[in-house]
């Protein structure tokens, strides 16, 4: 083979790879197109209209318009009457088929029930999301006091007594940084925004395994939290307790005690108590 005949096999070469790279980048740009704007709608919490997604992730309308018709004959989105576009039916039963392989949120979804029972309160499991604090699920207690956090709300992490635990174990300068990006100020005003001050309580929570707030996220709404932690001693989980703020008042240890139970068998059926 002479030079001339090497240099043009190559370059062939070397043009293929380019075109089947260009071909990889532009199938996974589709599929990060896609998951922008399920991402967009999922972090709103809203259904939104086209022109309203494709300004939020900055892509052409009628790129939009072209994946939102795709997802939505996939019923991976949903279009309502008013036009409105919202996650699909779809997503759940991946949600549910992902929910079921877990075995902590199995656990902790039992344990969940079984004190609810115990407390006789509202009970929820939750997790961290970025900056945010997710109910991950929910067991409703007898009474009649209705909680305005389902599964799936996410808030600000400094308006809870989760959110507190969930980045209890964090070293200080990163726990400090963190509230200073994400604190928030809550609807009844009472949520703490310090930095260091929230850094401090999130510790001494974490060092004492339970965290309690009192209308900071909602008025006359109080929360008792308990971390559940893996192997490596980092809280990937709490459970709490959720009621009346008078019941906090006049009976608060009868719940405290409960909770911290609950967190400590769910690591002990994981196998996560020898941290």
């Amino acid at each position: 083979m002479d030079a001339k005949t090497s240099s043009a096999g190559l370059s062939g070469e070397a043009g293929s790879e380019v075109e089947a790279q260009g071909a990889r980048r532009t199938r996974v740009s589709g599929i990060d197109r896609a998951l922008q704007v399920i991402d967009y709608l999922y972090e709103t919490g809203a259904p939104a209209g086209a022109y309203a997604i494709a300004k939020a992730v900055k892509a052409p309308l009628s790129t939009v318009y072209v994946i939102i018709d795709d997802l939505v004959e996939k019923n991976m989105l949903a279009r309502n009457a008013d036009g409105s576009i919202w996650l699909g039916a779809r997503l759940y039963h991946y949600g549910l088929a992902y929910a079921r392989s877990l075995d902590f949120m199995s656990v902790a979804t039992h344990e969940m029930h079984d004190l609810c029972r115990e407390a006789g309160e509202t009970v929820q499991v939750c997790g961290r999301d970025g900056d945010y604090m997710l109910v991950l699920a929910m067991a409703d207690g007898p009474s009649h006091y209705q909680v305005a956090s389902r599964v799936g709300t996410r808030v600000p992490l400094n308006w809870t007594a989760s959110g507190r635990l969930l980045v209890g174990h964090l070293p200080e300068a990163e726990r400090i940084e963190l509230f200073k990006r994400c604190a928030r100020t809550s609807p009844t005003g009472r949520a703490e925004i310090d930095a260091r001050t929230l850094s401090d309580s999130a510790g001494k929570a974490f060092e004492q395994r339970l965290s309690i707030q009192v209308a900071e996220s909602d008025y006359a709404v109080a929360c008792i939290a308990s971390p559940v932690c893996d192997r490596s001693g980092e809280c990937i989980a709490t459970i709490s307790i959720v009621l009346p703020e008078q019941k906090v008042v006049s009976d608060g240890n009868h719940y405290t005690e409960h909770v911290r139970a609950s967190a400590q068998r769910i690591e002990k059926l994981m196998g996560w108590r020898n941290h």
